[in-house]
């Protein structure tokens, strides 16, 4: 975790807001999962109504993660709040998850598994570095980019 003194965020643009997130949303709902896209439904920290937004699911070395390449987000923050009790949801599907925020140490495997999966559609956000940087370039991005781990719950 970071703390709010240096927050990294990434703000979407427009576009992104008003038309691809939601139509990969879109899809996702009625059940296509846009390359393991997914939608998180997470409780809202200051509403508490369901916030729903498209995410993509990491599967690396048989455990789930959720990456976010934009850093500090409204679902990041949410998910935090809500002590990591999410849903992600394809089509008719919904699997309840607990997820556990990773340290800055242990997210080196992941982001470049992550950059490896998505790095045409994320590669932006991560400041020059890809699935090809070394670990320590990858350690210096880590903490701009919370991971959560995800387990399965009941």
């Amino acid at each position: 975790m970071t703390d709010d003194t240096n927050v990294h965020y990434r703000q979407p643009g427009w576009f992104t807001t008003h038309v691809f997130n939601r139509v990969v949303a879109g899809l996702t709902r009625a059940g296509v999962s846009v390359w393991g896209s997914r939608v998180l439904e997470v409780r809202g920290r200051s509403s508490g109504q369901v916030r729903r937004v498209p995410v993509n699911l990491l599967t690396h070395e048989d455990r789930e993660y959720l990456v976010s390449p934009r850093g500090e987000t409204q679902w990041v923050r949410n998910v935090r709040a809500a002590g990591g009790e999410l849903d992600l949801v394809v089509g008719r599907r919904r699997q309840h998850h607990r997820a556990r925020e990773l340290a800055d140490a242990d997210k080196v495997p992941v982001i470049r598994g992550y950059l490896r999966r998505w790095k045409m559609e994320v590669g932006v956000f991560f400041d020059g570095v890809d699935a090809g940087s070394s670990d320590e370039a990858i350690a210096a991005i880590a903490g701009r980019h919370p991971v959560f781990a995800l387990d399965r719950a009941a």
